[in-house]
């Protein structure tokens, strides 16, 4: 019998068939669909930051992520303070409980202390954008579903929530937990970024 040419044509089949399916960690999700800009918008959400300065030591990584509901990318290591940047997740409660907390602070202080919202390794984007209608965000919002922050920089390892706080010259300090106040965010700013409000 031979079998060797039918086994060889079926490896060389299912070869062929395997490349055109991308390698694990490749998958990618969308964080700009026509639905996503649509309910960005009714919910008010700003306009994502635009970036000019160069990376510094002890700064926010050399990472770019994209706006979260559309607009332009944004490379996280030219990002200057004072700056409040906030990891979150739809599928975090904590993060849920504070998310008005620093909607309150970019009401009363944003023009002062901005605020920067990262979806962090999170799927659901439609589940996201629905938290952030529901909790009142307006405030800028990047998206990292591919998980690109963790290890990177500062971010040796995240739990959620976590708060980077970008001092003037860029460089950070992070903060893991719940905020649970405005005085608390404000006390925060103000031991951490030197801005008293």
């Amino acid at each position: 019998m031979r079998l060797g040419l039918p086994l060889a044509l079926a490896t060389t089949l299912l070869v062929l068939t395997g490349c055109s399916t991308p390698p694990p960690g490749e998958a990618r999700i969308d964080v700009d669909t026509p639905e996503l800009r649509l309910a960005k918008d009714r919910a008010g959400v700003e306009p994502c930051p635009e970036v000019a300065a160069d990376p510094v030591d002890g700064g926010l990584p050399d990472v770019t992520l994209p706006c979260f509901g559309g607009g332009p990318d944004v490379a996280l290591s030219g990002l200057r303070g004072p700056m409040v940047v906030n990891l979150w997740a739809s599928w975090c409660g904590p993060c849920r409980q504070e998310m008005p907390v620093l909607q309150d602070f970019h009401e009363r202080y944003g023009d002062e202390v901005p605020i920067l919202g990262v979806d962090w390794q999170d799927a659901q984007t439609a589940g996201a954008m629905d938290l952030v209608a529901d909790s009142g965000v307006t405030y800028p919002l990047l998206a990292d579903p591919q998980n690109l922050l963790e290890g990177a920089g500062p971010f040796r390892s995240i739990g959620l929530p976590t708060t980077a706080y970008v001092a003037a010259d860029g460089t950070v300090t992070l903060v893991a937990g719940e905020i649970e106040s405005l005085d608390e965010l404000r006390d925060e700013v103000r031991d951490r970024l030197g801005v008293a409000l």
